[in-house]
């Protein structure tokens, strides 16, 4: 990654700044400002309230990036934290930082009764909402500088922590269906220059591509040792009606309380890994899941985190942020009757790489020997071609002659991956310039963050393990069977 310019400092003006042991009390809604033609501003401005209506001027010291124009959090007067192993349980306080990229779940009605961004507003609504913000327990613990100071979850039965949150919101509020490879990178860039300074972290977001922003965001966050979740709703957060309280309370109270290094998903009361969500309806509550994997956890009554299910990397290493991606990938999928001309055209350079979706459990027409004979010519030019079935729902396999050509033309194996996710790997792969091309194969069949499931073919010692606990505990059914060979293997 190549080296930033050094940051601009932008001063705004000022009452007093907080004492040490305010801990920051003076740094909240971060807006991280851009120019309409995504250049950075030269300027960032902001005032906040003082309850009245009446702006409250504040010093407040933001470096920007003058390249990126993402906020550079390091000066920020904010206690240090860990960047592994469990939060100190004396610490009675979590804090998070809340990205606010647009999307539903901040939109109010215009006139028209239309929902539409409304910019600088998010904060400010959210502090008069009293089961989002504790307005006494931040006026004991910021004093005079309250309405400048990070908004505070209520209390939540059974979470040992207070959760202080800091919302930044970029300027301008992203329509979901416009992101692409550079606004990832900006988050994650917004994620390193923040990381030593919060516990966890929450990203809002538009529904359309969240799935695409959550695999991506797995691969370009190395060595991830905090909490990261991505979360929005199908109904505003302020309309009186809706999924977006519950969706992002529930991933601040997860993302400061529990330690789960992954990116992921929360919606509907279900926390997914992120790189293995499909949005599976336009009009439903439960909008996202995760057909291949089981949620990592699940809000009730109670909160149920399924620590076996997290995936933990087997290397300790720096936490770092890989932002140069290949957008030179793409998603071909298969129907009857495809013009051979057509997939000629699609993996013709600068294609480097394309996550073809086949029939099945991974098949294609045996009987297409054009199709098959663009397939040989692509890999022999050295596109990677990753096989990803159509279906939600199970994997690409050898089971069939089909799939057996497949691998034989160079087609690599895309096991159960989401075509979002096998798109982002796709990607993250190609742009390793360090990685031969044998090397780059490899890392695409390897299971990197969680993405996918290799099947493994139990040896004859592990079925006769099977056989004895089972007889021990007498389970008969084929679940509790198969239930028992995942919890011993």
């Amino acid at each position: 990654m190549t080296t930033p310019n050094p940051p601009t400092v932008v001063s705004t003006t000022t009452g007093s700044s907080p004492s040490d042991d305010e801990e920051g009390g003076l740094v909240m809604h971060l807006i991280n400002s851009r120019t309409t033609n995504g250049s950075p501003s030269s300027k960032v401005s902001s005032t906040t309230s003082n309850g009245n209506g009446s702006p409250w001027p504040r010093k407040q010291l933001v470096d920007v990036n003058p390249r990126s124009g993402s906020l550079d959090l390091s000066k920020l007067p904010m206690r240090r934290n860990s960047s592994y192993g469990r939060m100190p349980s004396e610490n009675p306080e979590a804090k998070v930082l809340v990205i606010y990229t647009g999307g539903t779940i901040g939109m109010m009605r215009n006139e028209r009764n239309a929902l539409e961004p409304r910019p600088n507003e998010f904060v400010r609504k959210i502090r008069q909402y009293p089961n989002m913000h504790d307005d006494a327990y931040a006026a004991k613990r910021y004093g005079p500088a309250k309405n400048m100071a990070p908004l505070v979850l209520p209390y939540v039965e059974g979470q040992h922590r207070r959760i202080l949150y800091q919302i930044s919101e970029y300027e301008p509020l992203l329509d979901s269906s416009n992101m692409g490879v550079s606004d990832w990178a900006r988050i994650a860039t917004d994620i390193q220059q923040s990381y030593e300074f919060f516990d966890g972290f929450v990203v809002l977001h538009g529904t359309d591509t969240l799935s695409y922003t959550a695999s991506a965001l797995s691969f370009m966050l190395e060595n991830l040792g905090k909490t990261v979740i991505i979360t929005g709703s199908q109904i505003p957060i302020f309309e009186t009606r809706t999924d977006g309280k519950d969706n992002f309370t529930s991933a601040l109270i997860l993302a400061g309380n529990y330690i789960i290094p992954e990116v992921c998903v929360f919606f509907n009361s279900r926390l997914f890994r992120g790189n293995r969500t499909l949005k599976i309806s336009c009009d439903s509550l439960d909008a996202f899941n995760s057909p291949n994997a089981a949620p990592l956890a699940k809000m009730g009554i109670n909160v149920e985190v399924d620590y076996r299910l997290i995936f933990r990397p087997c290397t300790v290493e720096k936490f770092s942020v890989h932002t140069k991606m290949d957008e030179n990938v793409g998603l071909l999928r298969l129907f009857p009757s495809i013009a051979v001309a057509t997939v000629k055209a699609f993996l013709q350079p600068p294609m480097r790489g394309v996550v073809l979706q086949t029939y099945g459990s991974g098949n294609i027409p045996t009987n297409r020997a054009d199709l098959l004979a663009a397939l040989r010519e692509a890999n022999e030019r050295e596109v990677l071609i990753v096989n990803c079935t159509q279906c939600n729902e199970g994997a690409v396999c050898e089971l069939y002659e089909t799939g057996r050509q497949l691998q034989e033309l160079g087609v690599i194996p895309g096991f159960d991956m989401t075509p979002e996710s096998a798109l982002a790997k796709l990607s993250y792969v190609l742009s390793k310039d360090c990685w031969n091309q044998e090397t780059k194969r490899l890392m695409l069949k390897s299971n990197l963050r969680g993405e996918l499931t290799h099947e493994k073919t139990p040896e004859m010692q592990e079925y006769d393990l099977i056989d004895a606990v089972a007889r021990t505990l007498h389970l008969n059914s084929v679940k509790e069977l198969s239930q028992l060979k995942s919890t011993l293997f």
